[in-house]
């Protein structure tokens, strides 16, 4: 099984004056199966929601707790993918 880092990517903070956003939600739970390409949690910044997503279909161990203050690169989540990560939807 490999593990994929979800990270607080530095392509959110381009258009953004504060050096930190709030994990507003995760939108998949802790353990639950996030799909490649969808969103897994929202980031706030200057009021505004951005949604974080998955490069890749699996397993979700989340890393960061709900209202967390995260900065660029900020390490979020894990996704577990292999035979077994991905077998239960």
């Amino acid at each position: 099984m490999q593990s994929i880092k979800i990270d607080a990517s530095e392509a959110l903070w381009r258009n953004n004056m504060l050096p930190e956003g709030i994990l507003e939600r995760w939108i998949v739970t802790d353990g639950e199966v996030a799909s490649e390409g969808h969103a897994v949690a929202e980031i706030r910044f200057e009021g505004a929601l951005h949604d974080v997503i998955s490069p890749a279909t699996g397993r979700l161990n989340i890393l960061a707790p709900k209202l967390a203050v995260i900065e660029p690169g900020f390490l979020l989540a894990t996704v577990d993918v292999g035979s077994e990560a991905g077998a239960k939807t």
